[in-house]
């Protein structure tokens, strides 16, 4: 099993070229998987051994989510033994995927966001960074995994866009506001003259460039920690926290300023379809979930304006 698990990893990392974030979970989860199963023959295990299996991480408390996650790697891991030939078919095929609870998406508020962002207000290099992440974060709507991978040559500020590298490796083009090129032009004109950079640090191509802020034509990493490697997506998070925390005093995620630039854009109107190319949603379903925070919107407006809603009967 501990070979063909190995085989396994060496596919998704070669022929899918999946991203670092993903290998990891496929391997977390088959793990565990292995863990569960033990010394158990591969062509021994069936559909009732996998469905034990999510048995037994719902009796731990897992979330159905979570558990659907598991459940896609292994289809993904029986699938490939039985295109090589391991195996006569797959098990995992036939094992419905847990009903997922439906959660509406946690959102700031316009005023909320601006206080957010707006709190690093330093002008130290590392403010400086702060800031062009979170005004990036809320003005394209981008994931925690696509900001951090995000490189010099994949913005382009004088036409205001960035080049986004989505989940399964898919790329986007993203539009973004004044105030995200302007912080991001202040972070990079303080990175090319600000701190001293330590010998083993990249060249930055913007000095090559005299400080233009165009598309680049090496790869160099857009956001840089104190050792000017790229940044990880823990430290982005606790920079949301951390401004969060001084703003808000509540705690807010990265993915908390994704869910609020979408529901600020369909407040003000912006087609469905337009905020699923701009989120990188494969399913519009996936999109449709901001709906309910516009109806709940419009619901309000309702009761309080109509003259035959229940609440406007009754304040008369």
């Amino acid at each position: 099993m501990r070979n063909l698990a190995d085989e396994f990893m060496r596919y998704i990392k070669i022929e899918r070229d999946l991203s670092e974030h993903t290998q990891r979970n496929y391997i977390s989860d088959l793990e565990q998987f292995i863990g569960y199963i033990r010394d158990r023959s591969i062509k021994g295990i069936g559909n009732l051994e996998i469905r034990g299996y999510l048995s037994h991480l719902h009796r731990v408390g897992l979330k159905k989510s979570s558990i659907a996650r598991k459940l896609a790697t292994i289809r993904t891991f029986f699938r490939f033994l039985h295109r090589e030939g391991y195996i006569d078919k797959n098990p995992a095929k036939i094992v419905a995927t847990p009903k997922q609870e439906k959660f509406l998406p946690h959102f700031l508020s316009v005023d909320d966001a601006f206080r957010l962002v707006e709190a690093a207000n330093r002008e130290e290099t590392s403010s400086l960074r702060d800031r062009a992440i979170l005004e990036l974060f809320y003005s394209s709507g981008i994931r925690i995994g696509e900001l951090v991978s995000l490189d010099r040559e994949d913005i382009n500020l004088s036409d205001g866009l960035i080049k986004v590298k989505g989940k399964g490796r898919k790329e986007r083009i993203v539009p973004i506001g004044s105030k995200a090129i302007e912080a991001m032009k202040r972070y990079i004109e303080g990175t090319v003259h600000g701190s001293p950079r330590p010998r083993s640090a990249p060249q930055d191509p913007t000095e090559k460039r005299g400080g233009q802020f165009t598309v680049y034509d090496e790869r160099f990493p857009l956001f840089l920690n104190r050792s000017w490697k790229r940044i990880t997506e823990r430290s982005v998070r606790r920079i949301v926290l951390k401004y969060s925390m001084e703003s808000l005093k509540q705690t807010v995620k990265p993915h908390t300023l994704r869910h609020s630039f979408a529901t600020h854009l369909l407040d003000a109107g912006a087609d469905l379809r337009a905020i699923q190319e701009l989120l990188g949603h494969k399913s519009l379903s996936t999109t449709q979930k901001y709906t309910h925070l516009g109806m709940d919107k419009l619901m309000e407006v309702y009761d309080k304006a109509h003259p035959r809603s229940k609440k406007a009967v009754n304040e008369k």
